[in-house]
């Protein structure tokens, strides 16, 4: 093995050879139990970030680990259309030139946006390879391929014929940059500090008296020019003189009627409210139940159409601030307030979000929603956290029909068919060439396309090829994990759950699995517009892959979000660098050679003299039980963090820093049979960490899987060698530990003893010997029981001490003076006569205790100032307290140390 890991060349190389044997490729005629995870398929204009990386990571962990227990695994890949976000793309490019996509044309645009996809659009695909991901690439699928345009056909051909989408003339949520209609959940609203202005709208007058307004208020004031009534409260007794008056509406002149509605708050504003039907979702129902003809003044650009009088042409905007000023000049301008209110923005270009009245597809969502919510309520899907439970039936409960349509060109085009002849409107899949009713050739199909989510809703089932019933379909549908972001929750989970039990009779996944959001150290969401983004494939690049994963999973805890900085991925690459460090200091002493590789406990106990065993055997061997154990349970319950800390705290420190250096006094020592025993042994647990790191350190194992020449060992697959298809450790149970002389006595002398000696390094940190120093350690055990422990593990005693010499003595008796701790297993003592400068040391603990009394009267000071303790946050109060008591107890550590020095 090389002294230094190069993750760079071994990356490349193992994903390579992975791709080449096929190791990630399932098939269904192998049988067995299925495991089936569907990715959240990423949109093809898409670039890995770190929410890729987390979501993605988390998958592949649980797929090669479910693959490690003899599941018959598949993880489906594949890329979103993206479709507002792909012609935005399409239609830069295009701008570049000086042209846009009415120069094309509809045919000619659609065929350059998939040149623009055969060239870019494996970009984050490469980049999941780069993060390790072992989806099965020969099943990779794209939203607009032909087999998932022929299912999204057929669904929307089955609901039509069921009635369940229809096109309506409603409130929509437009953006005027993509000139598209949005789902509720593509408007995403953000707190924003806008202006409410009262406006003053005259009431007819019955005769020559003198004119009378009425005051309402809005934050559009361009849309007034779409008004047609005014409503208040039934209820409201201020305005009951208003009901059979006219109001006329500024600007042009036109009279609005005045309406009763509950809906009105009366202590909002006025109290009175402008009715605006075709440009806000409220009034449109308000409209609905009065009979108020809508008048749209918008164009789909957000320009003021003919209806808007002198304003047309202009931006919504600017009209707004001419129409303001020409309010004013008129004196109907009451007053202007500041005011905090959410407005929507399109998620896709941040543009703000106009309301519009728009003939567009809906699905109707409740016949949809009610199985949806059976099958959470009673367990058939469960999230983790349970916490998203509540959300997603709060927003079934609550549901609004979804507008499908889109007013774009790339995208599936909506398969509705119109006969010019006889009226004729019908859904059909394919192209048909004439009205199905009349037979007329004169035929034209709906211009717009459906919403992305609309493909993606299909995804689970769509993927393996439905609506053909395939041996496929059959054998691993439904899913099993889905692992996602809470934001998607309401756009693709709930839909996704609704289309199963509809075209499929079943739930499309038993566990959803909801992930944190990535943050940076402020806590801020990582964005492009922050600046705070951190790439992970410059991560990948000067970390490692592997430092990456496993970094994200250290810090991950579950559900909650991640916070970021470059230097928590230092954890991943110093843990590999460790377990590289353990592998050649194995390999330089004989681990490789093939008579001591053994990676089971069979294995291991095959002409095992179990009398051989030392404690700190015997420790090792039993705390791996429980480490596999442990972290297989954190897996089944999603607990990568706690997964990722067991081990890490099992490899790093009771491995390499406790059994690696027990081990190093054998292996340096004359006894061959224990030299092969530990050997044997530390094969056994060595090659059993690789197995538990792998889903998470995928390509670091199988380097040293194969330096270590465990390849061929506990394999799963016969035909091949990688740690993928190797088993996954399982626990050896007590009983049978217990048979092999693995007892928990044993164990729990050695965690005893761990302690016994960091408290002797204590001690030497504390009379300031330095730390490479060999000291004469004496010991008096707590009992004959623990003595005799120690009389037979003096050895392992020694060499851990660093000791010159070791005595272990019942009987010790020393005086005052000589330093000593008293440990679990009795008292250690070191002499250290002639070994330090007594009154060098003395001078210095006196320094050091100046500075601590000093220290504590500054911090006592501190806390006593009652202007400090009115105006400090209380953290800042309370870490001043902890600080004062962390000083106290050191300052009276220094002052025993200077007693036992004093006596010397």
């Amino acid at each position: 093995m090389e002294k230094n890991y190069d993750p760079k060349s071994i990356e490349e190389k193992w994903y390579n050879l992975w791709l080449e044997n096929k190791t990630f490729h399932s098939d269904h005629s192998k049988g067995g139990e299925p495991y089936c995870v569907v990715i959240p398929p990423p949109n093809v204009t898409g670039i890995l970030h770190m929410g890729h990386a987390l979501n993605n990571t988390i998958q592949d962990i649980m797929v090669r680990w479910r693959k490690m227990q003899g599941r018959n695994v598949v993880w489906i890949p594949g890329t979103d259309h993206a479709g507002i976000a792909t012609q935005n793309v399409v239609e830069r490019a295009l701008k570049k030139e000086g042209k846009t996509r009415e120069d094309l044309g509809r045919d000619a645009f659609i065929e350059r946006v998939w040149e623009w996809r055969k060239e870019y659009g494996g970009t984050i695909i490469n980049q999941l390879k780069r993060l390790g991901c072992a989806c099965d690439w020969e099943r990779e699928r794209f939203t607009m391929d032909e087999g998932l345009s022929d299912a999204v056909a057929e669904v929307f051909v089955r609901l039509y014929n069921k009635g369940l989408i229809y096109k309506g003339n409603y409130i929509v949520n437009w953006c005027s940059r993509c000139q598209t209609a949005l789902s509720d959940e593509e408007s995403e609203h953000a707190p924003e500090s806008g202006r409410l202005y009262y406006l003053k709208y005259e009431i007819q007058a019955a005769d020559d008296n003198e004119k009378d307004y009425i005051v309402v208020a809005t934050t559009r004031p361009e849309t007034l020019l779409g008004d047609v009534a005014v409503a208040i409260n039934p209820n409201d007794e201020r305005y009951a003189d208003l009901a059979d008056r006219k109001i006329i509406l500024p600007v042009l002149n036109r009279e609005l009627v005045v309406i009763k509605d509950d809906f009105v708050d009366p202590d909002f504003g006025t109290g009175v409210v402008k009715v605006t039907p075709a440009h806000d979702p409220n009034d449109f129902d308000m409209g609905q139940r009065h009979n108020l003809e809508p008048i749209n003044v918008m164009n789909g650009d957000g320009t003021m159409n003919e209806a808007a009088g002198p304003y047309e042409g202009m931006d919504r905007f600017e009209c707004r601030k001419q129409i303001l000023k020409d309010l004013e000049d008129a004196g109907l301008v009451e007053k202007t307030e500041e005011h905090a209110h959410s407005v929507g923005h399109c998620y896709r270009c941040d543009t703000v979000v106009e309301p519009r009245l728009s003939p567009q597809w809906f699905v109707k969502m409740k016949p949809l929603a009610e199985p949806a919510i059976e099958v959470v309520k009673n367990g058939d899907i469960e999230f983790v956290p349970a916490r998203w439970e509540k959300v997603y039936l709060s927003w079934m409960d609550n549901i609004r029909d979804w507008c499908i349509s889109r007013q774009i060109w790339w995208g599936h085009r909506i398969p509705v068919f119109y006969c010019d002849a006889c009226g004729h409107q019908w859904a059909a899949k394919g192209v048909p060439d004439k009205c199905s009713k009349c037979g007329d050739a004169g035929i034209r199909q709906d211009e717009d396309v459906l919403d992305t989510w609309f493909s993606s809703w299909l995804w689970p089932f769509s993927t393996f090829g439905w609506p053909e019933n395939n041996d496929d379909l059959k054998f691993y549908y439904p899913t099993h994990d889905l692992v996602t972001a809470s934001e998607i929750i309401f756009f693709w989970v709930a839909r996704m759950v609704m289309a199963g039990l509809e075209f499929m009779d079943d739930i499309p996944f038993s566990k959803v699995y909801i992930h944190g959001t990535v943050r940076d150290d402020k806590g801020l969401k990582m964005s492009k517009s922050l600046g705070n983004s951190i790439d992970p494939i410059t991560i990948i690049d000067e970390f490692s892959a592997d430092a990456l994963r496993y970094s994200l999973m250290m810090i991950t805890a579950t559900g909650q979000d991640v916070f970021l900085s470059n230097d928590k991925f230092e954890i991943g690459r110093n843990f590999g660098t460790k377990l590289w460090n353990a592998a050649r200091l194995m390999e330089m002493n004989g681990s490789n050679e093939e008579d001591v590789i053994v990676t089971g406990f069979g294995d291991l106990c095959e002409g095992l003299d179990s009398s051989l065993l030392g404690f700190d055997d015997k420790y090792i061997i039993d705390r791996l039980q429980v480490a596999i154990a442990e972290c297989t349970e954190n897996l089944e319950k999603y607990r990568f963090n706690d997964a990722s800390h067991t081990l890490y705290e099992f490899a790093w420190h009771q491995y390499c820093d406790w059994y690696l250096e027990y081990a190093k006094n054998i292996l340096f020592g004359d006894d061959e049979d224990r030299k092969v025993l530990v050997r044997r042994i530390m094969n056994y647990v060595f090659s059993s960490i690789l197995r538990l790191l792998h889903p998470t350190m995928p390509f670091l194992t199988e380097e040293l899987w194969h330096a270590m020449g465990y390849k061929g060992k506990c394999q799963l697959v016969e035909d091949s060698d990688s740690i993928m298809n190797a088993q996954w450790p399982e626990p050896i149970s007590r009983k049978v530990l217990d048979e092999w002389g693995i007892d928990a006595e044993s164990v729990e002398y050695v965690d005893k003893k761990h302690d016994l000696i960091r408290i002797a390094r204590t001690l030497k940190t504390d009379y300031g010997v330095a730390a490479s120093m060999k000291m004469n350690y004496q010991i008096k055990p707590d009992c004959d029981v623990t003595a005799e422990r120690m009389q037979k593990d003096a050895g392992s005693l020694k060499a851990l001490l660093r000791a010159e010499s070791l005595l272990i003595d019942g009987g010790l008796k020393h005086d005052k003076a000589t330093p000593c701790a008293v440990t679990e297993l009795g008292a250690i003592y070191m002499p250290i006569e002639g070994i330090i400068d007594v009154e060098a040391e003395i001078k210095r603990l006196e320094g050091q205790l100046d500075k601590l009394n000093g220290d504590i009267e500054r911090t006592a000071k501190k806390l006593d100032n009652i202007d400090f303790v009115s105006k400090a946050p209380q953290h800042v109060i309370d870490r001043q307290k902890t600080l004062k008591q962390d000083l106290i107890e050191k300052k009276d550590k220094v002052q025993h140390l200077l007693e036992m020095l004093s006596n010397q």
